[in-house]
């Protein structure tokens, strides 16, 4: 099992960056897929952005291409994910995931990302 905690979100007006990480422990971090996922009110969760478990391969999602940034640091079996240009509709709850492709996923219990326009 792999346990994961999401951290530094918070309240960023539109322009802005933040930075969120992923903290994993438990089994190996670098044998996993990691991605990004966000959650608005009122919507499901979408698709952020996707990094393979060397890192070398990464995809986001449309609306974020550009913006934001996936990485990982698997010697600190932390993710990351570096957002730029924050707009109001980045506005949600920001989730880690551990194989998100896969039957055995493992979620964290998300971060809150507030961009005040």
């Amino acid at each position: 099992q792999v346990q994961l905690v999401e951290s530094g979100g918070g309240l960023v007006q539109a322009g802005g960056s933040l930075r969120l990480s992923c903290a994993a422990s438990g089994r190996t971090f670098s044998n996993y897929v990691m991605g990004w996922f966000r959650q608005a009110p009122g919507k499901e969760r979408e698709f952020v952005a996707r990094i393979s478990q060397s890192g070398g391969v990464t995809s986001y999602a449309d609306s974020v291409k550009g913006r934001f940034t996936i990485s990982r640091d698997n010697a600190k079996n932390t993710m990351y994910l570096q957002m730029n240009s924050l707009k109001s509709e980045d506005t949600a709850v920001y989730y880690c995931a551990a194989n998100p492709d896969s039957p055995q996923d493992y979620w964290g219990r998300g971060t809150q990302v507030t961009v005040s326009s």
